[in-house]
């Protein structure tokens, strides 16, 4: 048992350095959960293991819902929902001192609830935004760190992919954490443009203010945003009223944007094809991290580290909400050094078990939504923290005239506004249960 232990805390240094150096994520795992256990058991039992392991995970019909909602946020950059999503916001937005950046906010939420992926909502809005903003005259740091920001409401407003893997692995019902999600991605949307408001007057110059637009276009621009509120009506409305699965609803959003992208003819067989080539890519990235989770999941609980954490955790006499400060700063420390999505699938099953057995005067369906929702956030800063930040290299390979620098200052004072909201989510759990509490 002890050279069992010994082998999983070697492993546990390997996984962190093999982090370190940059190797992938899913081959890191799958690689020291194999050689652990065949250390540990011989190769026989690896290969008995991976005999049906793949097939197990893979074939979690709550997982079929991955693909879908990532070829949804496909077919809609392709038909140019995110260009409507941030002419409609500018009409309204725009006249405001700083206006401009508020609407690529603003547009950024509204792109995450059919897309549900930050990088791609960040990818997809500084596209539009970035040059908006460059010829309004808005500070490189401003321009850049709004869009590489505001591209991390893409995991938080629903639907989100990250929130269906951590659904997945704790075992919670996904359309509860999708009604969970909703009012914090809102209120951080709201933050995130007052961030924006003190920041043009605190820093005169950073953001100009914008023109007023004729009556005509703001009708015009309001109208073209119609059909992406109709999809997220249909889609995420239909999933909290009950009538259809989350899975069946992202069938029905793609059927939606595939439909207003042929008729309004935005949407090309090239353009259907490469959505499913990224989809596929996309997808098999995210089933191969799940594999290799697996692995390393079998490997640490032969060796018992997860139940040595998990009881020196609940020794150390801390308190409940003393154990989740600490659980906060150690995922802002893991969102240095990997993605958000290899974040979840690592490390939640090491201190789920840890806070579920602690009292937060919460019933454990409650508690793991909750839960849910502070992580969620917090993994979303590690897209924007250095030295990974992988919005921030998505926003520095739009516009290599900004320095990295620059950016990374530009994303720190809407860092300060996620911690102010950590902060409202952990005093006030009613803000993330409300729309749970009426569903049930």
């Amino acid at each position: 048992m002890f050279d069992s232990f010994v082998i999983g805390i070697a492993g546990l240094l390997c996984l962190l350095a093999l982090i370190a150096v940059r190797v992938p994520i899913a081959y890191t795992m799958i690689l020291v959960g194999i050689a652990g256990i065949t250390l540990q058991s011989g190769p026989a039992i690896v290969l008995n293991q991976l005999k049906d392991l793949a097939y197990a995970q893979f074939s979690i019909y709550d997982l079929s819902v991955l693909p879908m909602f990532i070829l949804m946020g496909g077919l809609a950059s392709r038909c140019g929902l995110s260009k409507d999503l941030f002419r409609g916001a500018n009409a309204w937005l725009g006249r405001f001192r700083g206006g401009v950046a508020m609407a690529a906010v603003a547009a950024c939420g509204g792109f995450g609830a059919v897309c549900g992926s930050s990088t791609a909502t960040a990818s997809t809005m500084g596209q539009v935004a970035l040059p908006e903003l460059k010829r309004y005259k808005y500070s490189p740091s401003l321009a850049t760190g709004t869009i590489a920001a505001g591209g991390t409401l893409g995991i938080l407003i629903p639907p989100s992919v990250v929130l269906i893997v951590y659904a997945i692995i704790v075992e919670a019902n996904v359309v509860t954490m999708f009604a969970a999600a909703l009012i914090p991605g809102l209120l951080a949307m709201l933050l995130f443009m007052l961030t924006v408001a003190l920041y043009v007057r605190i820093v005169p110059g950073s953001g100009p203010q914008g023109e007023a637009v004729p009556r005509g276009e703001l009708i015009s621009a309001s109208i073209a945003v119609v059909p992406i509120l109709v999809v997220f009506g249909i889609v995420i409305g239909g999933i909290y009223a009950g009538i259809y699965n989350p899975t069946a609803a992202a069938a029905i959003g793609v059927f939606l944007v595939a439909a207003f992208g042929l008729i309004m003819r935005r949407l090309s067989i090239r353009g259907i094809g490469e959505s499913l080539l990224e989809t596929a890519r996309t997808s098999g990235m995210i089933f191969l991290i799940l594999l290799g989770a697996e692995l390393l999941k079998i490997f640490m609980a032969r060796a018992g580290v997860p139940q040595a954490a998990a009881a020196s955790l609940q020794d150390s006499g801390l308190s409940p909400m003393a154990m989740m400060f600490l659980v906060i700063v150690i995922f802002l420390i893991l969102g240095c050094l990997m993605d958000s999505l290899s974040m979840v699938i690592l490390a939640i099953p090491f201190f789920w078990p840890v806070v579920a057995g602690l009292d937060y005067g919460l019933d454990p369906g409650e508690l793991k939504i909750w839960f849910g929702i502070i992580i969620l956030i917090v993994v979303e800063l590690g897209l924007i923290t250095p030295p990974v930040g992988l919005n921030v290299f998505i926003i520095n390979s739009l516009d290599r005239s900004v320095p990295m620098r620059e950016t990374f200052k530009g994303v720190m004072p809407f860092f300060a506004s996620e911690m102010v909201r950590i902060g409202i989510l952990l005093a006030f759990p009613a803000i993330s249960l409300f729309l749970p509490r009426l569903l049930i």
